[in-house]
């Protein structure tokens, strides 16, 4: 494998998920087949409250990114400008 700047994009969508669910997601990535489809209550920390409306607004959309900087092929990740843009939206 060769190290390049989509490591990086790799590993910020595990440290994403990492302060979202308030554990590391190694299980979570490695058990679930499809993550596109999971839901923000299954990857929410159960220690916290549920966000009001707007601010699960804007984690769906960190989640949103961080799934994107999780695809298995690195080539189908996307540059740190990309995920910079998403997450300004």
């Amino acid at each position: 494998m060769e190290v390049s700047e989509k490591c990086d994009i790799y590993s910020f969508g595990v440290l994403s998920l990492e302060v979202i669910m308030g554990t590391h997601p190694g299980d979570f990535l490695t058990s679930s087949p499809d993550i596109r489809g999971t839901s923000l209550t299954e990857i929410l920390d159960q220690r916290l409250p549920s966000p009001e409306e707007q601010i699960a607004e804007k984690l769906e959309l960190l989640v949103a990114v961080a799934f994107a900087c999780l695809q298995k092929s690195p080539h189908s990740r996307p540059s740190m400008w990309e995920v910079t843009l998403g997450l300004s939206v």
